[in-house]
């Protein structure tokens, strides 16, 4: 039998949750997520090897494949989950997908019509797909092996209504490189940057399309100035608090593809109730 533990959160500890890179926190008495390690193969008709794990997401029973070795989701992509809008009968996009968390909370949380999620690492894209097939998704979620920077001859113009994206945060040498060539590429714009996201989702979206990202406060200016340069008009921002008195440390976006100007600031997320204790509305998001 699988051993079976409970855990907070995926691969971080408090202060590290706290600066936006991740959604692990400190193990308190609020159990957040449980984790399965196992060695056991062909579970569900799908392989999990031995140094990957089983997450689970609480949503429609679902679980995803990990390897803690390499880069495990965080908060931010749960909470841009919960921010994204997908409405029935739209196709989605998620660039960057990693291990496809993305994607497989869109469709237990929406009425879209299809999810693809594109992912240039093939051992996170393979990971993905069997997550994929473990929860029986293959109708609703496609993973693709590829490019960012080559997405739109891949797929078409406008073959989108939505497209989301937790891209890499960091500019090229900035800050720490991790050691990991996993990590550094899930971290900074080492295979992919900002102009690259936008250039081919503005060719991907639809006239009225939306697009959605989770990303750092302090390249907000930057942003915005690029996504109108690539005619993605900024509609709503969302700003995210690891506490009610600290600097927020991410920041959600949605962008409509030749829209207006004229944005929306909502009232802002705040993460913790106290040390280790999320406010309400992360359970909520989270499916708790």
């Amino acid at each position: 039998m699988p051993t079976v533990k409970t855990v907070a959160g995926a691969e971080k500890n408090a202060n590290t949750a706290e600066s936006g890179i991740s959604g692990g926190i400190e193990t308190t008495t609020e159990r957040i997520i449980r984790v399965e390690t196992t060695n056991v193969e062909n579970k569900n008709g799908v392989t999990i090897h031995s140094h990957e794990r089983l997450d689970e997401l609480h949503r429609n029973g679902y679980w995803i494949i990990q390897d803690p070795g390499r880069f495990c989701f965080g908060m931010d992509a749960v909470l841009l989950s919960g921010f994204a809008k997908v409405k029935p009968g739209e196709r989605a996009l998620d660039l960057g997908t990693g291990t496809g968390i993305i994607p497989i909370l869109l469709e237990a949380k929406t009425k879209g019509e299809h999810f693809t999620g594109l992912e240039i690492q093939p051992e996170s894209a393979d990971m993905a797909a069997r997550s994929v097939a473990y929860n029986h998704l293959e109708e609703k979620i496609t993973i693709v092996t590829g490019d960012i920077r080559e997405a739109s001859a891949r797929f078409g113009a406008g073959s989108f209504e939505v497209i989301t994206t937790n891209p890499p945060y960091m500019i090229g040498q900035h800050g720490i490189q991790n050691d990991a060539n996993a990590k550094t590429i899930a971290r900074h714009e080492v295979l992919c940057d900002l102009d690259d996201i936008l250039r081919e989702s503005a060719k991907m979206l639809k006239q009225g399309g939306r697009f959605y990202m989770v990303h750092r406060p302090f390249r907000l200016a930057e942003i915005f100035s690029k996504m109108v340069a690539y005619h993605i008009e900024p509609k709503r921002m969302r700003l995210v608090y690891p506490f009610v008195d600290k600097e927020p440390n991410m920041v959600l976006i949605e962008g409509l593809r030749g829209g207006k100007s004229r944005l929306m600031v909502e009232k802002p997320l705040i993460v913790y109730k106290e040390r280790g204790v999320y406010m309400p509305e992360i359970y909520d998001i989270y499916g708790y």
